[in-house]
């Protein structure tokens, strides 16, 4: 059975272990079909139900997906093997634009807002019993939530984005409930996802967000989550405009017991105005992180919402870490009240650099994406080949597969590490990559 390999147990439990072990082991390849529920009872001598459930167990874990008549199989990238896997590897001496890091250049020092923490430390010790939340930070970020149209809500906060998004979907999701995601979109949030034993609903997307359509078809589905980047999308830098804000909230609002999730990793290098969504169901987030404006190290965002999710979050979050360091919610409070990073001026940057890139590859016949924050998404119909020829012109770029779920192929440029000097060779590079005549047709 499965050829070489023999499923192994007696209980559920048993079952599905013996399968997540071959998969971790390599030994069941991702699209491999597992046998079918009754013809595996009879092999292991144990009840049909005792093997439905544990392939209802290894459904909810990630690790297989079922297609009706066709059967179950191996996940294509199981929970076991991340998609941050398929980077590429960049040699010495080669220009690397694959990463998603933002420019060191652009984020402002932390010598100051470091010192200024460490010395009120130094007179306020924090101990145990003492209030998760600094309330100078909480201030300053209701107050920021409060301009950008963020309804009233509670302050947590989380060691970076991804962090907040795994509380929030834990306090209110069971293994096996749907989460609409887009595709394409963050891909260390498309890991989390099958890791959580949740399933993921791709909707699609253009420059001005989640396509309506697409998410209205999710909902009737039965999601029981939505996922939105507000701006600076990764991978394609899409955000989400203020009428089609409108339309999603009206799609929203018929689904009130939805639990909607708002990413704005964007804030602090987008000089686009936010258009949230929260207020129109039960239960709902927003999600502001630091990592983009103040560097990855600087790992803390804050998070605002309906009273019982933060409370929820809150409540876990006392049961593990306890709190996230207050000599970082010191300095980050700091770098807010100094307003150590002008939006303005970094979008303007990030801009020219994604304006030069996209305009240069539209003169070539090349169409690519890119509206804001620090990313190009690049169209492409031979993902692999694209990535190939690109490294060997030298130049390393995001295949688009640690991004995708149903959506085209495509790479995504980090255009951080990019002077305006660099815009043409790497258009020529991507052009030819594409091969003149084929991008042509593709466009």
């Amino acid at each position: 059975m499965l050829g070489e390999y023999r499923i192994e147990g007696r209980r559920a439990s048993e079952i599905a272990a013996s399968v997540e072990r071959a998969v971790g082991a390599g030994d069941l390849q991702p699209g491999e079909v597992l046998p079918p529920l009754r013809e595996l009872a009879v092999y292991l001598e144990v009840n049909p139900n005792t093997v439905a459930a544990a392939y209802r167990t290894l459904r909810d874990r990630g690790v297989i997906e079922t297609a009706g008549r066709r059967g179950s199989r191996v996940r294509p990238r199981p929970a076991s093997t991340p998609r941050e896997a398929l980077r590429v590897e960049v040699p010495p001496g080669l220009r690397d634009a694959s990463d998603g890091n933002p420019d060191p250049a652009l984020l402002p020092p932390l010598e100051r807002a470091l010192a200024e923490a460490a010395a009120r430390s130094a007179s306020r010790p924090v101990l145990y019993g003492a209030p998760a939340v600094d309330d100078d930070l909480a201030a300053l970020a209701r107050s920021a939530f409060a301009t950008d149209g963020v309804p009233d809500g509670p302050i947590a906060v989380t060691s970076g984005s991804l962090d907040a998004i795994e509380r929030v979907l834990a306090a209110h999701l069971r293994p096996g409930d749907t989460v609409a995601v887009e595709d394409p979109g963050w891909g260390s949030l498309l890991d989390l996802i099958p890791a959580l034993g949740l399933r993921a609903a791709p909707v699609g997307l253009d420059d001005e967000g989640p396509l309506p359509g697409q998410l209205a078809r999710t909902l009737q589905d039965g999601v029981r989550a939505v996922v939105v980047t507000d701006r600076a999308q990764n991978p394609t830098g899409a955000a989400v405009t203020r009428s089609r804000a409108t339309e999603l909230r009206t799609l929203l609002a018929d689904h009130p017991g939805v639990l909607l999730i708002e990413d704005d990793h964007g804030h602090g290098i987008v000089d686009l105005p936010l258009h949230p969504l929260a207020g129109v169901t039960d239960h709902w987030v927003l999600v502001r992180s630091t990592a983009k404006a103040y560097g990855p190290d600087l790992r803390l965002a804050v998070l605002t919402g309906d009273a019982v999710t933060v409370d929820r979050v809150r409540g876990r979050q006392r049961l593990g870490p306890g709190w996230i360091s207050h000599l970082l919610q010191d300095a980050v409070a700091h770098l807010w009240r100094t307003s150590a990073v002008d939006p303005t001026a970094v979008a303007g940057e990030y801009g020219r650099r994604r304006e030069g890139l996209i305009r240069a590859l539209a003169e070539r016949g090349v169409r690519a994406r890119g509206r804001s924050g620090m990313n190009v998404w690049v169209p492409v119909p031979d993902e692999t080949g694209a990535v190939a020829r690109l490294l060997h012109s030298g130049w390393a770029v995001a295949p688009g597969a640690r991004f995708r779920m149903q959506s085209p192929p495509g790479v995504r440029i980090t255009v951080s590490g990019l002077s305006q000097d660099d815009m043409e060779p790497m258009a020529d590079a991507v052009t030819s990559a594409m091969g003149v005549g084929e991008a042509r047709r593709y466009e």
